[in-house]
């Protein structure tokens, strides 16, 4: 299953691209270890990121906030230290992500949101979206700095 999976290479680059601008990139996932880890291996994405959490490894699945920790500290730093989580799941990525202190952006795939749900802080429609806007983030935060 992983082998048939793939990643365009502007949503890798667009990953070195975060890295080389300061943002640590990781993978927060649910599912089987040898599975995502297949997958992430198969789709490149593990040679782009800073770390890589799956929730069989500790038993901790998202939206639980501890899934979170253990994700930003398998990139080698702390929710204290504040970031983003990037996803499609109104419940286990942008719900989760809140709860664990995180700003969110959801990758709608043109579906709409449900008003039920506390919404996420910024809508895209694709991973590509998700890194225009977190690297434009940081281009503004340099030109208002500066």
């Amino acid at each position: 299953m992983a082998a048939l999976l793939s990643c365009t290479d502007e949503v890798l680059d667009g990953l070195d691209e975060l890295r080389a601008a300061g943002w640590r990139v990781g993978v927060a996932t649910n599912g089987a270890v040898d599975i995502q880890w297949a997958k992430l291996g198969a789709t490149g994405i593990a040679d782009h990121v800073d770390g890589a959490f799956v929730s069989e490894e500790a038993d901790a699945r998202k939206p639980d906030v501890r899934h979170f920790a253990l994700a930003a500290a398998r990139c080698g730093g702390a929710l204290e230290d504040g970031g983003w989580m990037v996803g499609d799941n109104p419940v286990n990525d942008v719900g989760g992500g809140h709860a664990a202190g995180l700003r969110t952006i959801w990758l709608d795939n043109g579906r709409p949101w449900d008003p039920r749900v506390p919404a996420p802080d910024h809508t895209v429609a694709d991973v590509s979206g998700a890194i225009d806007h977190l690297l434009q983030m940081e281009a503004d935060h340099v030109s208002t700095a500066s």
